[in-house]
């Protein structure tokens, strides 16, 4: 009954009622002064410590649990998906990491790809990750989508209620996602990432630049890189906004919708990494002018007609309806 061990039951001995407070219960434990006959001496009272012991200590397994079973009911599910195109080099090797991240994470999770019509050995490698993981699929069409076909598709394949998504070609680290979880609180829909330093060929970067501010001005994004597809996005979003682009511009149309639905941001810095395989689908110099021609479009539909305004208003409208029984 002496030291750490001896204050604790001291304070149970003194004290009719002990609560154990743990982060999500409060257990409140009562004792029974068990009687303690003085011609007994140090024997009784030895047996009445050794009881109010395993009181304590019966109390403190009890909360333990209940915190991990609460631990347990709040990690969330989470689909990843990546669309790829031309990603066989990079693919194999996003996948079986997304999937050792969300073993971390979460017990409730799906990987899946969406390939876009590739020309080398992206479908042979997805073949053969789908035999070997039964968590992950993938879509192939060997017709190209586009882009924002290969987003659209994926987003309306996601079944659990987060959402992470990055590129197929590997230039953002899934590991990462582990610094997005924490900042979607409560009162955030979507995390975005911002790139700490773009490992891109120097005109790549040019044009990156000149891109962002463009964007940036036309559509009034308020993010910090609008350009950062390292997403994680509750999946309930979708349920108020649609998604039309079939090209890169898809991200400006998602970012922009979200933002004008009132729905909440938080970003986290996130780091980027030099291509390895492939070939980078856009800001190269033959399709700027086919971008700046989709920019346009898409910025007299969303900036200056805003019809997308209208449909997030009565598809809320919708939501609020009673059910039908």
């Amino acid at each position: 009954t002496t030291g750490a061990i001896g204050s604790q039951l001291q304070t149970l001995h003194n004290r009719p009622h002990l609560c154990y407070q743990s982060s999500y219960h409060c257990v409140q434990v009562e004792w029974r002064r068990p009687p303690v006959q003085e011609e007994s001496g140090t024997a009784t009272a030895h047996s009445a410590y050794i009881r109010y012991a395993i009181i304590f200590r019966l109390a403190f397994a009890d909360a333990t649990a209940r915190d991990a079973m609460s631990q347990e009911q709040r990690r969330p599910g989470i689909s990843a998906f990546f669309p790829a195109y031309n990603d066989g080099g990079t693919i194999g090797s996003l996948v079986v990491t997304t999937i050792r991240t969300l073993e971390e994470l979460t017990d409730d999770y799906e990987v899946i790809v969406v390939e876009n019509g590739s020309t080398d050995y992206t479908v042979e490698v997805l073949e053969e990750l789908a035999q070997r993981f039964d968590r992950f699929r993938y879509y192939s069409y060997r017709e190209p989508l586009g882009y924002g076909g290969a987003l659209r598709i994926g987003f309306a394949a996601c079944t659990k209620d987060l959402i992470f998504y990055t590129d197929g070609d590997a230039q953002y680290d899934p590991r990462e996602l582990k610094a997005l979880l924490p900042a979607l609180s409560d009162d955030v829909d979507i995390v975005n990432g911002w790139k700490i330093d773009r490992s891109d060929p120097l005109h790549r970067k040019i044009i990156g630049r000149i891109y962002h501010h463009t964007v940036k001005f036309l559509f009034g994004f308020k993010l910090r890189d609008v350009d950062c597809d390292f997403r994680l996005i509750r999946r309930h979003v979708f349920d108020t906004i649609d998604l039309e682009s079939d090209s890169g511009t898809i991200c400006l149309e998602l970012v922009k919708k979200l933002q004008d639905a009132g729905y909440r941001f938080a970003e986290v810095p996130v780091h980027h990494y030099h291509r390895t395989y492939g070939q980078s689908q856009f800001f190269n110099f033959p399709r700027l002018w086919r971008t700046g021609i989709q920019l346009i479009g898409l910025w007299w539909k969303l900036v200056i007609r805003r019809d997308h305004m209208r449909r997030i208003k009565m598809r809320r409208k919708q939501q609020e309806l009673p059910v039908e029984r």
